[in-house]
């Protein structure tokens, strides 16, 4: 397996370094010498404009510490026995809304039928937050996205914190059974070690990532499905290939062309020691962009890894991450892709594009990607 170090310039403009490689990328994963801190984060390489993953948090002498406790926090709102409660509701929800579609008349944007409001609806009643204002935590979330406006996505980022405030004010006069709820009690507990700014910051975060990611991996698992005439009929023979299927769309690449812009991406990382990767030595406080696609494209690992196969049996992929900084909205996701995937077929057999894949166009403006648009149709 082949580990490769190069000089490129980020996304921002900024230089960084380019590592490829999966095991080498794994390792990295975990590497205590690698983070999203850095001493002066003003002066440090930014990996995009977007205020979120563009540029390092300061560094803090007990970052490890208050990153240990936010994942005990985390751990107990996402248990196994939360979401297991939460798993007939998913698939409630993804029967309510292909019935919604099914009302329809195709062609539908199948972005705003389904790859949206699924995400939306399930982390809204997971957190606490009312549907109603989708609309409007959607857009802020597009804007604290933009990986080419610093100004729209600190204001996105803005209002985001603004609107889970406020919910938080309300979660702290009226609990519930959500998660706002269980971090607001944690506050009560140890506001020292939990100020409410962190527990509105913890919040809006995950509010912006509880969806958006899944929505855009919904856009590209429908995408490689109904290009991939083979597997899809697989998947429909044999519902039961449908955990095996989710991981394969969480691992391959989109299948469109992505514009050649001359910035590299990468999960960005910087680096607090000196790291030597490969016989490179790359210096403390230096930007690290670590080619995840590239690694769930590794030959060595997958086999055949340009193919989009429902039936890979062996697919430790690294979407998620890896070790402590692993997703903790991992089972949340692979639950909401279960659910609509096992079933979208059986409902929709006849599903197709109502757009050639060329017209297709990618959100690459945004942190987590997705299409604009999926314009669908089927025949009754």
């Amino acid at each position: 397996m082949s580990t490769a170090v190069q000089r490129v310039t980020s996304h921002a403009g900024d230089p960084a370094w380019l590592v490829t490689g999966y095991d080498t990328i794994r390792r990295l994963l975990v590497d205590p010498r690698l983070g999203t801190t850095h001493p002066d984060p003003e002066r440090a390489s930014h990996y995009s404009e977007s205020v979120i993953f563009g540029k390092p948090r300061p560094s803090s002498a007990t970052e490890r510490q208050e990153h240990a406790y936010m994942r005990r926090l985390l751990g107990r709102s996402f248990s196994a026995r939360r979401l297991a409660v939460l798993r007939p509701r998913v698939q409630d929800l993804v029967d309510g809304l292909l019935d919604e579609l099914a009302r329809k008349t195709p062609p539908v944007d199948l972005h705003d039928a389904i790859s949206f409001p699924l995400p939306a609806l399930v982390i809204c009643e997971l957190l606490g937050v009312p549907y109603a204002d989708r609309e409007d935590f959607r857009r802020w979330s597009d804007d604290a996205g933009d990986m080419t406006d610093q100004a729209r996505s600190l204001a996105g980022l803005g209002a985001l914190w603004q609107y889970i405030g406020q919910l938080v004010q309300k979660k702290l006069e009226q609990p519930a059974e959500d998660v706002l709820s269980d971090l607001v009690a944690a506050h009560r507990e140890n506001p020292a070690a939990f100020p409410l700014d962190q527990v509105v910051e913890l919040g809006a975060g995950l509010l912006f990532a509880g969806h958006e990611t899944t929505v855009a991996a919904i856009d590209k698992g429908v995408l490689l499905l109904l290009t991939s005439p083979a597997q899809r009929a697989a998947l429909q023979r044999d519902p039961a290939l449908v955990p095996a299927a989710v991981e394969e769309i969480l691992r391959i690449s989109v299948p469109l062309p992505i514009p050649d812009t001359g910035r590299a991406t990468g999960l960005p990382r910087w680096t607090n020691a000196d790291v030597v990767i490969d016989g490179v030595t790359i210096p403390a406080g230096d930007l690290v962009l670590l080619e995840l696609q590239d690694a769930n494209h590794e030959e060595g690992v997958f086999g055949t890894p340009q193919e989009f196969d429902v039936t890979r049996a062996d697919n430790p992929h690294l979407t998620f991450g890896h070790g402590a900084h692993f997703c903790v909205g991992a089972p949340l996701a692979r639950m909401e892709l279960q659910a609509l995937f096992g079933t979208l077929f059986a409902r929709f057999p006849t599903l197709e594009l109502a757009v050639p894949v060329k017209e297709l166009r990618l959100r690459s403006n945004l942190l987590t990607g997705g299409l604009d648009a999926l314009p669908v149709t089927w025949h009754p």
